[in-house]
């Protein structure tokens, strides 16, 4: 599925709102959690690909988490 200018502006601003210092932490400590306990991340977006789930599961990845 390609991404709508709409989708792709969204997903620019969440990536760079989660550049924050304190996000940023607050990624990192959620990457070194998933090493050591099961979590989840849920919201009532239908689609994932289109939600800011993908994003963070991205984010996550990026910094070694552990994701199933």
């Amino acid at each position: 599925m390609r991404p709508t200018s709409a989708w792709a502006a969204f997903a620019r601003k969440f990536r760079h709102e989660m550049k924050a210092p304190d996000r940023s932490r607050e990624l990192d400590v959620l990457a070194a959690l998933s090493h050591h306990a099961n979590f989840s991340v849920g919201c009532y977006c239908k689609d994932e690909s289109r939600c800011h789930r993908s994003l963070l599961r991205e984010l996550l990845l990026e910094r070694g988490a552990a994701v199933v």
